[in-house]
């Protein structure tokens, strides 16, 4: 990163001008080098401002990880306006109202990714005939964030009738996946729900590049960038508001710490619209100079052939990716020799996990810990980090960022005891979107943000994450911590993955429920790993009930819902 380039379209920029025949991207059979990266970019930015997209309005974007995605992605924050990812997992009505909390102006969407209609969802109807601004209405390319409307205070470009019932603020839907169609003469109550792609990036045909390239260098490094939407475990998700200097910043240092370096060919397995696979992939990838190579969905047979077709060196992901490429079926028959990092991040890295992945795929593994209202990073190990650091810590804040472990009164506790997990520094979010109330309650006056992680730091200043403050539960009035009681687990031969939850009794208040998930080829009783526990915790750590299962239910970001687990009994347990 260079003085002048604080903001993502900079970033852009520089790698256009710097290594412009380099390849940025791979999304299958597409091939983009920095340049072309650029130019496509260029083109959505145009698009957006021909419809008069202002600053600071909110364009949402619902779409699995492709060029399109990264493209669109960052010609929405070329034009100075605020990027809303929406889960490609959401319902109709879990995407309405993120559209409607967040005002988005426009949404573009995927139509059909692995068969969900996601116009049909939300109630699309067809919308009217796509049309510029009236010159006198349009936003001049040189207009300044100041005198740039508020997304609260901007005209409806919309006209009367908006192209998604109940959500007056949206003014068009685009369809990134449907091919341009003649028009027919149809009735409009047949026509396409959604404006084609196509038809979008013809518009900003009217708008000179050098305009876009006045609009993207206007882009300040203190703008919100994007409002990413929590996972909303404890409730409805909340919108969490980071600016261009803070997810830059905060992506140099976790590239620094984890060794990402220009050349190395990063698979992108995690979701876009998560933290993970935007922030430290997309912004990390283009900080560095890294090339991009693109999974809209993980598929371990597909990735195997990536790593071994693309040469991928770096591969991030949750736990369950590795343990799942080391137990492939035909992974000896791929040459996976390339593979030079990992990184990886859970309350819960098996140490057994770690010396596997280090001895049979990656030279190199790392853990981090973060979350969205921390720019999605707050430590990182270092790659030369023993294995038992690795698998039981999270590693030191990145530079510029303090962490502290705190009782109830959020006063600091002394080394090695368990507390709430604070952090302070610039990668703290500005807010959430429109709700003061909660910002307060989570970032206090001194700009601590509890983050509702429970956890303690070693003499050396690694984090040891223990667990959630709310997945906490209490036996016969004793803490118990799942974290620690997964790791156990963990540890045995014939475990591959572990989740413990609280459950009600009558005589203790609260028990621990375990659920497992074994290695291929392995057996174990519930009566065996109970006894596991048994010999190496005290007496109310120890498991009720030990449940096998054949797969874990996952969020998006493929780590385990324990939300589904309370309630759910697999047939097919062991």
């Amino acid at each position: 990163m260079t003085a002048d380039a604080a903001t993502v379209p900079a970033l852009l920029a520089h790698a256009s001008e710097t290594f412009p025949d380099a390849e940025a991207l791979v999304d299958g059979d597409l091939r983009l080098t920095n340049r072309q990266l650029h130019d496509q970019t260029l083109a959505v930015t145009r698009s957006l401002m021909a419809l008069g997209i202002r600053r600071g309005e909110r364009v949402a974007l619902w779409a699995p990880n492709s060029a399109r995605w990264i493209t669109t992605a960052l010609g929405v924050l070329s034009a100075g306006a605020v990027l809303v990812p929406v889960n490609t997992r959401y319902k109709g009505d879990e995407a309405r109202w993120l559209l409607e909390r967040s005002r988005a102006r426009l949404l573009l969407v995927e139509n059909g990714f692995l068969g969900h209609d996601y116009l049909d969802m939300i109630g699309a109807e067809a919308p009217d005939a796509m049309e510029a601004p009236d010159a006198a209405e349009a936003p001049d390319a040189s207009e300044s964030p100041e005198t740039a409307q508020s997304p609260d205070t901007a005209k409806d470009t919309a006209g009367e009738r908006s192209p998604v019932p109940g959500l007056p603020a949206l003014a068009h839907v685009i369809d990134l996946a449907r091919p341009a169609a003649p028009d027919d003469g149809q009735d409009p109550s047949h026509r396409p729900r959604a404006t084609p792609l196509e038809a979008f990036l013809d518009l900003g045909a009217s708008i000179p590049t050098a305009d876009a390239v006045t609009r993207a260098a206007g882009v300040r490094e203190d703008d919100v960038s994007d409002v990413l939407f929590t996972s909303g475990t404890t409730g409805r998700p909340k919108g969490v508001m980071t600016t261009h200097r803070q997810n830059v910043r905060t992506y140099l240092g976790w590239s620094l710490r984890t060794g990402l370096t220009r050349g190395d060919r990063y698979l992108i397995i995690s979701p876009m619209f998560h933290c993970f696979g935007y922030k430290a992939g997309v912004l990390a990838c283009l900080l560095r100079g890294a090339t991009m190579v693109l999974q809209p969905v993980f598929d371990v047979t597909e990735t195997l052939r990536l790593i071994q077709h693309e040469t991928i060196t770096v591969l991030p992901g949750p736990p369950t990716v590795f343990t799942t490429l080391l137990d492939a079926p035909g992974r000896d028959s791929h040459d996976l020799s390339s593979l030079r990092l990992a990184v990886t991040g859970a309350a819960t890295v098996p140490v057994a996990l770690v010396r596997r992945v280090r001895a049979e795929l990656f030279p190199v593994v790392v853990t981090a810990y973060g979350l969205t209202e921390s720019c999605g990073t707050v430590t990182v190990c270092r790659a030369a980090d023993d294995d038992e650091t690795i698998a039981r810590t999270a590693g030191r804040p990145i530079d510029g960022v303090e962490v502290r472990i705190a009782g109830t009164d959020r006063e600091p506790l002394p080394t090695g005891q368990d507390g709430e997990i604070l952090v302070r520094g610039y990668n703290v979010m500005l807010g959430y979107l429109d709700d003061p109330r909660a910002t307060a309650a989570t970032v206090d006056d001194q700009g601590w943000l509890a983050t509702g992680d429970i956890g303690h730091l070693d003499e050396a200043g690694r984090l040891t994450l223990t667990g959630r403050l709310k997945e906490m539960f209490v036996v016969g009035g004793f803490n118990v911590y799942p974290a620690e009681i997964e790791q156990l687990l963990s540890r045995h031969d014939a475990v591959s993955e572990a989740a413990v939850i609280g459950v009600p009794d009558e005589r203790q208040g609260e028990v621990g429920r375990a659920y497992v998930t074994l290695r291929p080829g392995t057996r174990a009783t519930p009566d065996e790993l109970t006894a596991f526990c048994r010999a190496r915790l005290a007496n109310f750590k120890v498991p009720r009930e030990v449940v096998v299962l054949d797969t874990f239910p996952r969020n998006a970001a493929g780590k385990i819902s324990k939300a589904d687990l309370d309630t759910r009994t697999d047939p097919d347990a062991r």
